[in-house]
């Protein structure tokens, strides 16, 4: 794999160079590899990935038929650590209001 740095700038050229290797799954394979997967975890795992693509394609199909609604635009600031936090509702454990 070959990066080209124009003008030394080197960031730029980190930058290509991570996208490339994202783009190959260089990054995904040093992370099985960092340790030993047993064949029996491997299959299963590859089994798992399998069933959740297949899934997510079934998904996207539906979506585009128009059998299933769109997946709603995510709203910044709501959601875990949004504003909705510390509101009236009760809480999940933890120590309670002061």
């Amino acid at each position: 794999m070959q990066v080209l740095v124009r003008d030394n700038n080197v960031d730029q050229a980190l930058k290509a160079l991570k996208k490339k290797m994202q783009r190959e799954g260089i990054f995904r394979e040093m992370k099985l590899r960092g340790h030993y997967e047993k064949p029996s975890e491997k299959k299963a795992r590859e089994k798992a990935e399998a069933v959740r693509r297949a899934r997510k394609l079934a998904r996207k199909k539906l979506q585009r038929e128009g059998l299933l609604p769109m997946k709603p635009k995510p709203v910044f600031g709501a959601g875990p650590g949004g504003a909705e936090r510390g509101g009236p509702g009760g809480s999940r454990g933890g120590r309670g209001q002061r």
